[in-house]
């Protein structure tokens, strides 16, 4: 099973992805964050049908609640998505949004960030919902903002902090569990990023192997700075492993 904090593609947008690459996969083995706050809002929270949720994300959360029959607003609503400076004068807050959900979002602007703090902030019964709290995310071309540093604001503002969704929270092994019969004690976690995969592998009584090929470097588990997080093994790549069967 593949299980990914980004939330910025649906499963059906990562079953693509591994067609082109020659990864046989089904979409029922791909477990993103944004799969799993939609699961979660439909079947954990059971979001009544007649609410709404407010979104900062773009397309791949926008995807899966549609796929969970879930009404939202916000996201890559033109609308939303503009530099003009916002103003409460000229808003008309929807009485419908139930919660509100953050998660990676390249076209964060003011307007995304003060209508979500309105939503929170005249109700609090209103959800406040993460897909991940990531601080970085790995480009092609090197580290950048997460989807925890998009919701940073939020939590400064409102001094509460979200639910998280995605790893290291049980949440998303949940909603694994719900879909799949497997052994814990015969599953291991394979990942990059030590506060996330492998601590998500802990959380779930999993044994953990940390490949060395993202941002988890060999000095983040060596010498006196090394993270409490300990993966049960360490290898420098994925291929390591083809080399073993060999």
């Amino acid at each position: 099973m593949f299980v990914t904090n980004n939330a910025t593609k649906s499963r059906k947008s990562y079953k693509t992805k591994f067609d082109k690459l020659g990864v046989q996969a089904h979409v029922d083995e791909i477990y993103g964050s944004a799969f799993a706050s939609a699961v979660y809002i439909s079947s954990v929270v059971k979001l009544p049908k007649d609410k709404r949720v407010y979104v900062i994300g773009m397309t791949g959360i926008e995807e899966e609640l549609r796929e969970e029959g879930i009404s939202y607003l916000g996201g890559t609503d033109p609308a939303d998505n503009t530099l003009e400076p916002f103003t409460l004068a000229n808003w008309t807050p929807d009485p419908a949004v139930g919660a509100v959900l953050c998660g990676l979002d390249t076209s964060i602007n003011y307007t995304k960030l003060s209508k979500a703090f309105q939503y929170l902030l005249r109700d609090p019964a209103c959800l406040f919902l993460a897909t991940n709290e990531d601080s970085t995310y790995p480009s092609a071309e090197g580290l950048l903002p997460g989807a925890g540093s998009i919701g940073a604001p939020l939590r400064f503002a409102l001094g509460r902090d979200p639910i998280s969704i995605g790893k290291p929270a049980g949440t998303m092994l949940e909603c694994i569990k719900a879909k799949h019969d497997f052994d814990p004690k015969r599953t291991i976690m394979i990942g990059d990023r030590l506060n996330t995969d492998i601590q998500f592998g802990k959380n779930g009584s999993l044994a953990t192997l940390l490949v060395l090929t993202g941002i988890t470097k060999e000095s983040d588990i060596t010498g006196p700075n090394a993270s409490p997080t300990v993966p049960d093994y360490v290898t420098k790549s994925i291929g390591d492993l083809r080399v073993l069967i060999s």
